[in-house]
């Protein structure tokens, strides 16, 4: 019987043979393909073990190399110090309590469960490692740790000030270095943290008994206090880390509530007009910050010469104009940077140390020194502002009438690194469009200047030229080509020191030949620093304390200081008093006559 003419016998046999052709097909052609998201880990793993196959020593030495580097790895980011100070080799010698505990948690674990746990400790580790080296830079730069909570913005200006410094080009390719970096550093950790993981999990027993033995050792060293380069052998810096960014995070939110209640006490607050700087009245006052002018820029050995032979001339050449000062110190609220924070707190009589309580006074209407002139009615007040590039709405809080910022003043110059233009011409300017102008209605003048030639990096730096030269500024261009660039200064501490200095000294000249040429019989000048230079220049232990002068030609506006204890002169004695920055507002208000009328918020 056939079917179609085909008969069964053909049938069968056609069967067989095409079974017997798919059993002498190899797999690989017979097996269904992957999903293509798989094939190049299964090529990976194919090639991998064929590898592993063929060179046996080879690869277990490259598996134990890179094992040893991960458990390397994670020790360093656990045992990683948050100062410069303490980051040498001995900091990298400790037994990690976070490393037994990890090891015990992750033998208790399943396989998935073990993996996830590893993962995510990888990653908040390697976070915990930012934050200590974001800890170390801000200890460089600003004299104090990270705050998680208010210093982010902080970044975006250390990006404009390398851009100023070193160029677009390079600041790009810096941020996206470190970007970089701490991406694969997170990677890295949570890979490494794995890799152990499945290390433990393979051996189970050797594991339990190291982590047994690592557990004793610790709470040896530990109880003997037993150290190494001066650190202790038993470390938990992780631990100690996390809670010292919870109790940040935590005083930080309480510190805020607080504030705001102490800004809305003003021991002035409610004094009338007219009780307001009554011996000042007539005169023209002007108030004056000098970008990074502290305490050792007159003491440090390397900057002090050039900068107090600077201050003794031009003391005596003021004397020659009929001017004399008085000086002293203050403490600064903020260090490295953030000049604004040691503007305001001067101003307003408070201690200004973080941008929170920066933007609760600014949003306040707790009395600045300046709004104190205005709210007189006997002065206009004006702001000279060469750093500022953008909206300043704190002009307001300020009290002043009219801002001339780096825009506004006419420069056709170079900048000078971060500096918009030299002091020269920023005075220069002032005295053009503001100090030469009477105020309407008879009044008086209030001026705030902040003056930014001493900024970092100090490279270029200006050179005083003659005043009559001055022009649109174009005459600055030789001398900015003919400096020294900033990315060899930033790299080299003693040169650092010595252009600080320099930077100081054009400054201080600038501002005292202005008034020396430009003052009168009226004229009472207040000049201070808004801070010290970054650790790399005045050193990991320097003062917060800044130098602050008041000059005038009428004896009696400093013989109603003459009970501060100040020194004659415009470089103070190492000993003459030092001051909170937050009390010269109330000092220099009663000084000058100002009744306290309280308010109590």
């Amino acid at each position: 019987m056939s079917v179609n003419g085909v008969s069964p016998w053909a049938v069968r046999e056609g069967m067989s043979a095409l079974q017997s052709a798919e059993e002498t097909v190899p797999a690989e052609v017979t097996a269904p393909a992957p999903h293509s998201s798989r094939r190049p880990w299964t090529a990976w793993t194919a090639w991998r073990r064929r590898w592993r196959e063929r060179h046996p020593t080879a690869a277990r030495t490259l598996s134990v190399s890179v094992t040893v580097l991960a458990a390397a790895l994670v020790v360093a980011a656990l045992v990683m110090p948050n100062s410069v100070e303490r980051l040498g080799p001995a900091a990298f010698l400790r037994i990690p309590a976070e490393a037994v505990v990890g090891a015990a948690v992750l033998l208790a674990l399943p396989r998935r469960p073990r993996v996830v746990v590893a993962a995510v400790s990888g990653v908040l580790l390697g976070a915990v490692a930012v934050l200590n080296a974001l800890d170390m830079g801000f200890s460089q730069y600003l004299g104090r740790k990270f705050n998680v909570i208010l210093d982010w913005s902080l970044l975006g200006d250390a990006e404009s000030y390398l851009e100023d410094s070193l160029g677009r080009t390079a600041t790009l390719a810096a941020v996206a270095g470190v970007l970089a970096v701490v991406l694969l550093l997170f990677v890295l950790l949570a890979l490494a943290v794995v890799r152990l993981s499945d290390l433990l999990a393979r051996h189970p027993g050797t594991a339990t008994r190291g982590t047994l033995v690592a557990g004793v050792v610790w709470i040896t060293c530990s109880s003997l206090g037993l150290q190494a380069g001066g650190l202790p052998l038993a470390s938990d810096s992780t631990a100690t880390a996390l809670k010292v960014q919870a109790r940040r995070v935590s005083d930080t939110l309480e510190d805020e509530a607080e504030f705001r209640k102490v800004a809305r006490v003003d021991a002035f607050g409610n004094t009338p007009a007219d009780q307001l700087v009554p011996d000042l009245r007539g005169k023209d006052m002007v108030f004056t910050f000098i970008e990074s002018y502290g305490r050792s820029a007159i003491e440090d050995p390397i900057m002090a010469p050039g900068v107090d032979r600077t201050l003794d001339a031009r003391t005596k050449a003021l004397a020659k104009a009929g001017f004399h000062a008085k000086s002293g110190w203050l403490t600064s609220a903020t260090y490295g940077g953030s000049s604004w924070l040691g503007h305001s707190t001067t101003m307003s009589g408070l201690w200004i140390s973080n941008q929170q309580r920066y933007r609760t006074v600014m949003a306040s209407d707790h009395m600045s020194l300046t709004d104190a002139f205005k709210k007189t009615g006997a002065f206009d007040t004006v702001g000279v502002m060469p750093g500022v590039q953008k909206g300043w709405p704190e002009q307001k809080w300020y009290g002043l009438d009219k801002v001339y910022n780096a825009f506004q003043l006419g420069y056709r110059g170079p900048k000078f690194s971060w500096s918009t233009m030299p002091d020269q011409y920023a005075l220069q300017q002032y005295q053009e469009r503001v100090h030469s102008k009477r105020p309407a209605d008879g009044r008086s003048r209030m001026s705030l200047l902040i003056l930014t030639s001493s900024h970092q990096p100090w490279a270029p730096i200006p050179k005083m030229v003659d005043w009559d030269r001055l022009g649109d500024g174009s005459v600055f261009k030789d001398i900015e080509a003919a400096g020294n660039k900033s990315a060899d200064v930033i790299a080299d501490t003693t040169r650092s020191r010595e252009e600080y200095g320099k930077s100081v000294q054009y400054s201080v000249t600038a501002l005292t030949q202005w008034l020396e040429r430009y003052g009168s019989k009226d004229t009472v000048l207040v000049f201070l620093g808004d801070h010290q230079p970054i650790a790399r220049v005045s050193g990991n232990h320097a003062s917060r304390d800044v130098p602050v002068s008041v000059v005038a030609k009428d004896p009696k506006v400093l013989d109603r200081i003459a009970d501060w204890g100040w020194t004659d002169g415009l470089r103070p004695a190492h000993d003459a008093p030092v001051w909170k920055m937050s009390s010269f507002r109330d000092r220099f208000l009663t000084a000058y006559g100002s009744t306290p009328h309280p308010r109590k918020g």
